[in-house]
């Protein structure tokens, strides 16, 4: 009997047995490629035929990169060089790079100032788009624009310090009468900051002799990449505060805003941009008085900031429109007026709904910058089609002038994206 207990007593381990690896095919590069490439028969097809189609690619290309020239001065040279072989003209780039960023007209001795706009653009915007950063830093974001004013286009500096002026004036006015009354904060701050612009109109030419003055640049001599980039900014920061105002007057319960609102998206939306741009530079001629001038780069901002601007209302509205009807009344529960419950609710959750959205129209945006080589002016796309295509030297480079445009814009736009994707896992907080 004591052997029948002895078995039926349970055996306890005293020691653990040592933690083995998985089986490779279970973890690992292995698990992964079985998973997400070989699950099965018409998956393990595709992705065979996909790198056979990616290896003739690379067949293809990989020796025309490698047996590229750098150091010729024309076509006739660089083929001269390449002795019947296979092999790109990267020449031309080494070459035109300054007419490819700059321009053809842009004084070689000042390319230092776009480039130092450049740099400080990202000290500009670190405080706006990675809002960890301590608030203080928006200073440098404020006074931004009037220094790469500055920079890029030269002139006294009075002229941007007179424009900063006229910001803060306005500002000032607004905060003073708009919590009261909006509208008179509003036009109040806009008569401030024109009187301010009137009254630089007749002290800068005094002040102009005794202050740092830069070698001015006309509008017309800028071009290439540079030129993209100004409208791309520019445009983008503009159009995203007008998306937002005009999204909210078409929800305005004021009729007379409400169809303002409306009627201006629905027309802008069904226009396209490169007639826009057309009305930019002929059009709009005829309705100024005789001998007056209106910078072109300027009218092609209000024209691509109009546009933009059109899209990402709608993209806010169905923002606004996802939101449950619970959250409007949480404001209207806590007291809060019209301004504050957009500012505090309604605009934070609606704007992280519409992150995607906003991303896809400045990314398109950007890149319907190069449709202003249609109307004569040099961006990238339009030094390439112009002046350097034009000359003797390079007439007949198209693929490494192209691709070089390609893997600027590549850079720019993946960079916009994989920064939309980070916001949008940082402002993840639904299911935390």
């Amino acid at each position: 009997m004591s052997d029948t207990h002895a078995h039926s007593v349970a055996f306890v381990r005293t020691e653990t047995i040592p933690q083995m690896a998985p089986p490779s095919s279970a973890s690992g590069p292995i698990a992964w490629m079985r998973e997400n490439l070989f699950a099965t028969w018409a998956n393990a097809l595709l992705t065979v035929s996909a790198l056979y189609v990616i290896y003739l690619l690379i067949t293809a290309t990989l020796p025309w990169i490698l047996n590229g020239i750098w150091n010729t001065d024309s076509l006739a040279e660089c083929r001269e060089a390449l002795e019947g072989q296979v092999g790109a003209c990267f020449s031309v780039l080494t070459e035109r790079w300054n007419q490819l960023l700059f321009g053809f007209q842009y004084p070689s001795d000042q390319y230092w100032r776009p480039g130092l706009a450049f740099v400080l653009l990202f000290f500009a915007a670190a405080p706006v788009l990675f809002f960890d950063l301590p608030r203080k830093l928006l200073i440098m974001t404020a006074i931004y624009p009037f220094i790469a004013y500055w920079l890029i286009w030269g002139g006294t500096i009075w002229i941007p310090i007179f424009a900063a002026l006229g910001f803060v004036a306005g500002y000032f006015v607004f905060d003073r009468f708009g919590k009261s009354n909006f509208a008179a904060g509003f036009f109040g701050g806009v008569a401030a900051a024109f009187a301010v612009w009137i009254l630089s109109g007749y002290v800068t030419p005094a002040l102009t002799p005794e202050t740092p003055f830069l070698e001015a640049v006309q509008s017309r001599d800028m071009g290439g990449f540079m030129l993209n980039m100004i409208l791309g900014v520019v445009c983008v920061s503009l159009s995203v505060p007008l998306g937002i105002a005009l999204a909210l007057g078409r929800q305005s319960s004021m009729p007379l805003i409400k169809w303002i609102c409306v009627v201006f998206i629905e027309f802008v939306r069904g226009v396209p941009l490169i007639t826009l741009l057309f009305v930019a530079n002929v059009v709009l001629a005829y309705f100024l008085p005789p001998g007056t001038t209106f910078d072109l780069i300027l009218r092609v901002i209000i024209m691509i900031t109009m546009f933009a601007s059109a899209y990402i209302a709608e993209v806010i509205r169905g923002g606004l429109a996802a939101l449950p009807k619970g959250q409007y009344e949480a404001a209207d529960s806590l007291g809060l007026d019209y301004p504050q419950a957009m500012r505090l609710i309604i605009l934070p959750q609606a704007l992280k709904i519409s992150i995607p959205g906003i991303v896809n129209v400045a990314v398109g945006l950007f890149k319907d910058t190069t449709l202003v080589s249609v109307i004569s002016m040099f961006d990238l796309v339009g030094m390439i089609r112009g002046p350097i295509l034009a000359s003797t030297d390079w007439n007949g480079v198209y693929w490494e002038l192209f691709s070089f445009a390609a893997i600027l814009f590549f850079v720019v736009c993946y960079g916009i994206s994989q920064y939309s994707q980070w916001l949008e896992r940082r402002l993840a907080t639904d299911h935390r």
